[in-house]
C-alpha cells in the first residue's frame, strides 16, 4: 500500500482539474504518529497533502452523510461497504460520488503497538511486511501481520465492493478465516458468566460517545440517548444506562455494520464493543444469509419481510 500515495495525488489532481468533482476526501499526515487524519481537498494545488499507509483506519464514509457536492472519495473495502449502506439508505446519491477503490492489506493497531514499547512513540515507519517504531529508549521492529487491528486481521473484503476506478490491482482476499470463534465462546457461557463478561466489558465506559460519533451508521439527527421527550436512557454512569446505550446502539447497527472497527478505534478506554455488533452480524448471516454493504440492489435483511424469515423466537 505504500506506493499508493503518488497515484492518489495523480487521480485527485485529474478529477479536480477536469472539474469532475468539487471535493476529494482522503487522508493527510496527522500531527501524531499512527494518527493520519481525513483530508478534504478542493484545489488541484493541494493534492500533494494526500497520503496512504497503514494508519488510514478512519472510515471516510462517515464524511459523506447528506452531502450535496460531487465528491471523489478514496475507499478501502470497509469504506466501500459503508458507502453502499449510505446509498441504499438515501444518505447520498450514487451519481454524487466518484469512488476511487483502494485495495487494503490492513491497518495497524496503534494501541497494541503502544503497549509493546516503552515510552512515548516518536516515529513510525513501515514496509509492506514490517513496522519500525522509534521511542526515546529504543527502536522496535514488528511483523505487520502481528500488529494489525483485529477487524483487519479478520477482514474478508479487503478490496472495494464498488468503485469507479482503482488505485491499484486488487489484493488477494483472506480465506479460511474464522470470524466468530470468540463470539461462539461467549454464546456457550451460562447466564451468570455472560452477565459478568458484559459487566467487565462495559465497566470502563465513560459515556463519551466517541464510538457513536466515529460510526458511519450513526447519523440520526437526534440520537436516542439525547432524546428528552421521552427520555430513553439516563445521562449518568449508572451501569444500566451504560449497558442500555451500548446494547441499543448495537441493535441500531444490526444488519448494517461492516465491522470497519471505527468504534473500537475511537474508544479512549479501549472497549471492544465490536463483540456486540459482530454477534448481530453473525446472526444476520446465519438466519438471513445477509452480509451488509455488498449490494446496491438488495434491501438489507431487517429492512424487508419475507414469508420464509425465521420465526422461532415467536412463541
Amino acid at each position: 500500500m505504500l506506493g499508493y500515495s503518488e497515484k492518489m495525488r495523480e487521480i485527485a489532481g485529474r478529477l479536480l482539474s477536469e472539474c469532475s468533482v468539487e471535493m476529494v476526501i482522503g487522508f493527510r499526515k496527522g500531527t501524531m504518529p499512527m494518527m493520519n487524519e481525513p483530508c478534504f481537498v478542493t484545489r488541484e494545488e493541494d493534492v500533494s497533502s494526500l497520503i496512504w499507509d497503514s494508519n488510514c483506519g478512519i472510515n471516510l464514509a462517515n464524511y459523506l452523510t447528506n452531502r450535496k457536492e460531487k465528491i471523489a472519495v478514496f475507499a478501502k473495502g470497509c469504506d466501500s461497504r459503508n458507502i453502499v449502506n449510505h446509498i441504499v439508505e438515501n444518505k447520498i446519491g450514487r451519481d454524487q460520488l466518484h469512488i476511487v477503490g483502494v485495495p487494503c492489506t490492513g491497518m495497524i493497531d496503534r494501541r497494541r503497538i503502544a503497549s509493546l514499547v516503552e515510552g512515548e512513540i516518536l516515529e513510525v515507519s513501515e514496509t509492506d511486511t514490517t513496522v519500525k517504531v522509534k521511542t526515546a529508549a529504543a527502536e522496535s521492529l514488528f511483523d505487520k501481520a502481528e500488529v494489525l487491528q483485529q477487524n483487519c486481521a479478520l477482514c474478508i473484503h479487503r478490496n472495494p465492493v464498488i468503485h469507479d476506478e482503482m488505485v491499484a490491482d486488487p489484493v488477494e482476499e483472506q480465506k479460511d478465516i474464522d470470524r466468530y470463534a470468540d463470539i461462539r465462546k461467549i454464546e456457550e457461557m451460562d447466564a451468570a458468566d455472560k452477565w459478568q463478561f458484559f459487566e467487565d466489558l462495559l465497566s470502563p465506559c465513560i459515556r463519551c460517545y466517541a464510538c457513536r460519533n466515529a460510526c458511519p451508521l450513526c447519523y440520526c439527527p437526534t440520537c436516542f440517548v439525547d432524546e428528552s421527550k421521552p427520555q430513553w436512557v439516563g445521562k449518568g454512569q449508572d451501569p444500566i444506562d451504560v449497558r442500555t446505550f451500548h446494547f441499543l446502539r448495537a441493535y441500531h447497527c444490526a444488519g448494517r455494520c461492516t465491522d470497519c472497527g471505527a468504534c473500537q478505534r475511537a474508544c479512549p478506554v479501549g472497549i471492544d464493543m465490536r463483540i456486540l455488533t459482530r454477534k448481530l452480524e453473525k446472526d444476520c448471516q446465519e438466519q438471513f444469509g445477509w452480509e451488509a454493504g455488498l449490494s446496491l440492489e438488495q434491501r438489507p435483511a431487517l429492512d424487508v419481510y419475507q414469508p420464509n424469515d425465521p420465526g422461532a423466537f415467536i412463541k
